[in-house]
């Protein structure tokens, strides 16, 4: 059972929410209150600033151009990745790339794994909790090279087996890929756990952060995995924009499998000698508006303190929790006190999508369905969950709407 908390870290959570232009609206005539900030969250005026700064006043190609504006757009890129590898906190910020997205990251990561490591019937191992794109580069690998996915079972509590994570592991084993929180249940990776195993088996460890960085502070010197990938627009930042994280190992020795203009030192017709560090992996024209957009998303999220920040969310989770917990017709999957600001639940007998569709009715913003991770649910046995995930902008007051409607909501079904 999960008990409420009496304590809740406070944030100006009014002066945030004037940040925010989108909150403003009505859904139905109804306030928005928007839940689904699993799947991206909202933008603060800061970063839609930023974005319309760039277009306005600096709009140019990077890296190759002398003139003023080229210049100034070279010069805001680079600004934007050491603030970025600051804020994650990475000592060379060359280790630091620049991609499409959490997806694009893994897919650079198993593609350039797939020639250098990976061999025919080689065994890669992943969680129960993994978010599809964390299953199917891996999984497409292992269909062309006879290899073979083992995944790491849950225990009756939802969390992760660590104990069963040892005994799957053969000589064959060569990674272990990972999500750091997952994006269904909410529950923290014991990373500590997975680094003291892989260390002793002499294993790679690539870790999904898509959902932990929004969430809480993310040291890389110090959680030292070889990979780490997370998303902008989940971070408050511009789609279409990420990260990835190597360690200075596989800074030179990942191979380049996304060639293009930009990964370049010299090229004649019989030979190419590729760039170093972070260019060597960024091919072609890169989100320049997105990544100056993180940037300004970083600064913004670092004037209230990634600590402070997952406090303050964890109360909310805490309470929403204890609040959904009084419900006798609801079943909160993966409950623990110790999580990032993610909760899933359903209503029995009710289809998740039916509690979606009529909880939007009141302004209500929740994602429903099997959140990209179809072999959790069919673990949990279920066809989906509601999910409500929260961010810095979220308040209890909406909660005790959100609660009061979905009541409301079940008594509509049943």
């Amino acid at each position: 059972m999960i008990t409420q908390k009496s304590e809740h870290i406070k944030l100006d959570t009014e002066l945030i929410r004037k940040d925010f232009p989108i909150l403003n609206r009505s859904i139905n005539n109804f306030p928005l209150i928007y839940f689904d900030n699993g799947a991206t969250t909202q933008k603060p005026n800061q970063v839609i600033e930023a974005i319309t700064n760039y277009y306005s006043n600096t709009n140019s190609n990077i890296h190759r151009g002398v003139h003023t504006l080229s210049r100034e757009a070279t010069e805001a890129f680079e600004v934007a990745r050491k603030t970025i590898a600051s804020h994650f906190k990475i000592k060379n910020e060359q280790q630091l790339i620049f991609t499409s997205g959490t997806t694009d990251s893994l897919n650079i990561i198993s593609a350039g794994l797939s020639r250098s490591v990976l061999k025919n019937g080689d065994e890669i191992i992943l969680s129960s909790y993994e978010h599809h794109s964390n299953i199917l580069t891996w999984q497409l690998w292992a269909g062309e090279n006879n290899g073979k996915l083992k995944i790491i079972p849950l225990k009756n509590d939802h969390s992760l087996d660590y104990e069963a994570l040892e005994k799957l592991i053969t000589p064959k084993t060569k990674i272990i890929a990972i999500t750091h929180v997952s994006n269904t249940l909410g529950l923290v990776t014991d990373l500590t756990q997975i680094k003291a195993i892989a260390k002793k088996h002499n294993l790679i460890i690539v870790v999904d952060g898509a959902q932990s960085a929004p969430h809480m502070e993310v040291d890389l010197t110090e959680l030292d995995v070889d990979f780490f990938v997370c998303s902008a627009h989940k971070i408050y930042g511009p789609t279409g924009t990420g990260i990835l994280y190597m360690s200075e190992k596989w800074l030179r020795a990942l191979p380049t499998t996304k060639p293009g203009g930009g990964t370049i030192k010299t090229v004649s017709f019989e030979k190419t000698e590729y760039a170093e560090g972070a260019l060597r992996f960024e091919a072609g024209t890169p989100n320049i508006e997105g990544v100056i957009g993180f940037a300004a998303a970083i600064n913004y999220l670092n004037r209230w303190g990634m600590k402070i920040i997952h406090e303050y969310e964890l109360g909310l989770v805490n309470y929403a929790q204890y609040k959904l917990s009084e419900i006798p017709e609801v079943i909160v999957y993966g409950q623990s006190t110790n999580k990032a600001a993610v909760i899933s639940f359903n209503v029995k007998d009710v289809h998740p999508f039916d509690v979606g569709t009529l909880l939007d009715k009141y302004g209500i913003a929740v994602r429903t369905g099997h959140h990209c991770t179809q072999p959790l649910m069919a673990i949990l046995c279920v066809p989906g969950t509601v999910r409500i995930s929260f961010a810095i902008y979220n308040t209890k007051t909406e909660i005790d709407f959100f609660i009061e409607k979905l009541k409301k909501v079940i008594s509509m079904l049943k």
